[in-house]
C-alpha cells in the first residue's frame, strides 16, 4: 500500500509530465489544427489552408525519416524532391523511392504518418523517369520548370504557345498515370512575370492536366506582387511555395520581411485547394530546418487566422 507521501510524488510527477508532454506538443505542431487549418463558419464555405514541407531540406534524411518529422510538425502533407543537387543540396529522395519502395510502398509510408502527398518536384528530370512510379502511387501533382527564354511584349504569346505544343507528350504522359503538371515561375524563364501568367492561364491547352506552381521567391525579383499572380493563376494554381527573397532562414514565412497575408488572402478568395510548402534553399541540420518550419507553420496559421 502506498503512503500518502507516495501517492504525493506520484500525483506530482503525473503533473509534470503531462505539463511536458503538452509543452511538446506545442514545440512539434502535433495538435491535428496543423496539418489542414479548420475552417471557421459555415463549413461549405469555409477555406482550408493545407501546409506541407518539401523533402529537399532534410535532404541527408532518408524518406522514412523525412515523413516522421513532417508528421511530428504537424504537417498534412510532403514535396518530395527528384535527385537534385544545387546549392550543396544532396538528395535523392524520389530516386530512393522508386529503387526501394514504388509507388505502393510509398503510398503506405505516407499513410502511416498520416501525410498526404503534396507533390512530386521532377524539375530537370524527364516525366518518364518516374510515371511509372506515379501511376503505381495513383497519380498527384509534378512540379517541373519552364525551361529558359524569358519573352515579353509580341514574343510572349507565340512562345508560350510553342512550350505548351512541347509539352504535349508529357500531357498525353500525365493523363496515363494521372499526374498534373504545376510549372514553376523560375527566375529567368518563360513563366516568370505577371505577363507571362497571363498568357499561360489563356493559352493552357489542358487545365485538367496543367497548371502553375507559384513561387513567391522568384517573383519578388521583379518586384512583382505576389497576391496579384497568385489571383491570375485562379484554379490554375496547383503548387505554392511559402518562401521568400532572402538568405538562410529568412527565406521563410515568418522569419524573413515579407506579410505573407495578402498572398494567403488571395488563395482563399478562389479556395485554393492545394498545398502551401513550407520551403527554404540551404542546409542546416535537420533539428535546426524542424525547429525552423515549426515557427513558419505557425506564422502561416495565424495570418491565415487573422483574414
Amino acid at each position: 500500500m502506498k503512503s500518502s507521501e507516495d501517492h504525493s510524488m506520484t500525483r506530482r510527477n503525473f503533473v509534470r509530465n503531462t505539463a511536458a508532454a503538452v509543452a511538446g506538443m506545442s514545440v512539434c505542431g502535433v495538435s491535428a489544427a496543423y496539418a489542414k487549418d479548420k475552417p471557421k463558419g459555415n463549413a461549405k464555405n469555409a477555406w482550408r489552408m493545407k501546409l506541407a514541407t518539401s523533402s529537399v531540406m532534410f535532404d541527408k534524411l532518408t524518406i522514412e525519416q523525412v515523413c516522421q518529422r513532417t508528421a511530428r510538425l504537424g504537417l498534412g502533407g510532403l514535396d518530395i524532391w527528384a535527385p537534385f543537387t544545387w546549392g550543396g543540396a544532396q538528395c535523392t529522395h524520389l530516386a530512393d523511392v522508386k529503387k526501394r519502395l514504388g509507388g505502393k510502398g510509398l503510398k503506405a509510408l505516407l499513410k502511416k504518418h498520416k501525410l498526404e502527398l503534396a507533390a512530386f518536384t521532377i524539375y530537370g528530370h524527364k516525366l518518364s523517369d518516374y510515371s511509372g512510379l506515379i501511376g503505381d502511387f495513383g497519380g498527384g501533382v509534378v512540379v517541373r520548370g519552364a525551361g529558359a527564354g524569358r519573352a515579353g511584349g509580341k514574343d510572349l504569346a507565340p512562345k508560350m504557345k510553342a512550350f505548351f505544343e512541347k509539352l504535349k507528350p508529357d500531357i498525353e504522359l500525365a493523363e496515363k498515370c494521372n499526374a498534373r503538371l504545376a510549372i514553376e515561375n523560375h527566375g529567368g524563364s518563360l513563366l516568370s512575370t505577371p505577363d507571362s501568367f497571363k498568357a499561360f492561364v489563356e493559352l493552357n491547352p489542358n487545365k485538367k492536366r496543367v497548371g502553375v506552381a507559384v513561387a513567391p521567391y522568384h517573383l519578388q525579383s521583379y518586384k512583382t506582387p505576389v497576391e496579384d499572380v497568385i489571383k491570375t493563376a485562379g484554379d490554375q494554381c496547383l503548387f505554392l511555395y511559402a518562401w521568400q527573397r532572402g538568405k538562410s532562414f529568412t527565406q521563410m514565412p515568418g522569419v524573413g520581411p515579407a506579410d505573407f497575408t495578402p498572398w494567403i488572402k488571395a488563395l482563399a478568395g478562389f479556395k485554393y485547394a492545394h498545398y502551401s510548402s513550407i520551403f527554404m534553399h540551404g542546409h542546416p541540420p535537420a533539428d535546426k530546418m524542424e525547429a525552423a518550419v515549426a515557427k513558419s507553420r505557425d506564422y502561416m496559421l495565424k495570418r491565415r487566422r487573422s483574414i
